[in-house]
């Protein structure tokens, strides 16, 4: 008697377990949320990950090397354009200068004193020419002797060979006075090298060079950028690429600003692309550019392709591929089936199928609940 008691204990025991099993464990594990398609517009676009940059880099350097005297600004400044950036040694080019300064004064005063020389010569021949007419005629009448006429010819010869030498002496004057001034051109153009301007209203986005360092002539000192070409350049794969066009609005989350999306649009996309990672180059421009900036900062940019309305649209995540067709699980007779479906056009979170209508409904797989298979029985969380 006390036997079959026993019996019966364990028998109520396991039908207790079995009931606390399948309610506790086995009923949760089989028991889906789902969902309903709805009907609705959807915003298709494309993601992907890039980093600021910019169209123009302006790399700012001396023409001429030499040591750094003086810089007028650092990084992260806004300067404008034609702004003194950069002052380099000019060692003895203004010396020179100075010289032939000196020099060009010097050569003018020469030109002058020689066209009053030449001057005074021509008004002593137009006289000595008039005295020559006067001693031929007297010759004629024989009033003066030959030996006099031939002396007011030697003196109007004279006059006329010092006149060709002073006018030979002036064109020389005014020879080296042009050389003069191409010199002092030459050295006014060298001198200006020695003090570099801004090329454009920008921000400074590096300096690498210091004061006291001589630098190499055209070497980087100052990279300055113009805010209006700051943009993202971010890489889209090419598969997803096709659909992109200039102009197209953007969404762009910046690293150090991830809760602050802005505005931007396409710019320009690349005409090649990388045949490694095989993706294409878009640059996408902000609407209104965050101050400050970082160059080669990290970005997220979602591009806005298309704007579909009245489709029918399902959660992105509930679509499986399944030998590279894409399927979701359907709830059906107390079953899960896997339904193949077509994908008409997607955003990040949703995407436009075909193959179901606004009654079927959606099974939610979870990690924690029991795997699905076809035909599997299960339950839903009505």
């Amino acid at each position: 008697m006390k036997k079959w008691v026993k019996y019966v204990v364990v028998v109520l025991v396991l039908v207790v377990s079995a009931g606390l099993f399948y309610k506790n464990v086995y009923t949760p594990k089989t028991t889906f949320n789902t969902v309903l398609p709805i009907k609705g517009d959807i915003k298709v676009s494309v993601f992907g990950i890039g980093v600021v940059s910019a169209k123009n880099i302006y790399q700012v350097g001396a023409q001429t090397g030499g040591k750094i005297v003086s810089l007028f600004t650092d990084q992260g400044k806004w300067v404008k354009k034609g702004e003194l950036l950069i002052t380099v040694d000019s060692v003895e080019v203004p010396l020179l200068l100075d010289e032939a300064k000196i020099g060009l004064k010097k050569a003018r005063l020469d030109v002058k004193a020689l066209q009053k020389d030449l001057d005074s010569l021509v008004a002593q021949k137009a006289l000595a020419q008039l005295t020559e007419e006067r001693y031929k005629n007297l010759l004629k009448k024989g009033l003066v002797s030959q030996a006099e006429f031939d002396k007011s010819q030697t003196e109007l010869q004279t006059l006329e060979a010092q006149i060709a030498s002073i006018k030979s002496h002036i064109n020389a004057a005014k020879v080296e006075t042009v050389r003069v001034e191409k010199n002092i051109e030459t050295l006014e153009v060298k001198l200006a090298r020695f003090n570099v301007y801004s090329p454009i209203d920008g921000y400074v986005i590096a300096k690498q060079a210091e004061v006291a360092q001589t630098v190499l002539p055209s070497q980087v000192i100052f990279q300055i950028v113009d805010p209006d070409d700051v943009w993202v350049k971010v890489y889209i794969d090419e598969r997803i690429s096709g659909d992109i066009k200039v102009g197209q609005p953007a969404q762009i989350a910046l690293r150090s600003l991830p809760k602050n999306t802005l505005k931007g649009s396409v710019k320009r996309i690349s005409a090649i692309s990388d045949s490694v990672t095989q993706e294409r180059e878009v640059d996408v421009g902000f609407e209104t550019l965050p101050i400050p900036f970082y160059m080669n900062e990290q970005a997220e940019v979602t591009i806005q392709t298309q704007h579909v309305k009245n489709v029918l649209k399902i959660p992105l995540n509930l679509i499986q591929f399944v030998e590279k067709q894409p399927h979701v699980w359907v709830y059906q007779d107390g079953k899960a089936h896997l339904q193949l479906i077509t994908i008409t056009a997607q955003s990040n979170r949703e995407a436009a199928v075909s193959g179901l209508d606004e009654k079927t409904k959606l099974l939610i797989p979870e990690n924690s609940k029991k795997s699905l298979t076809e035909g599997i029985k299960v339950r839903i969380d009505d």
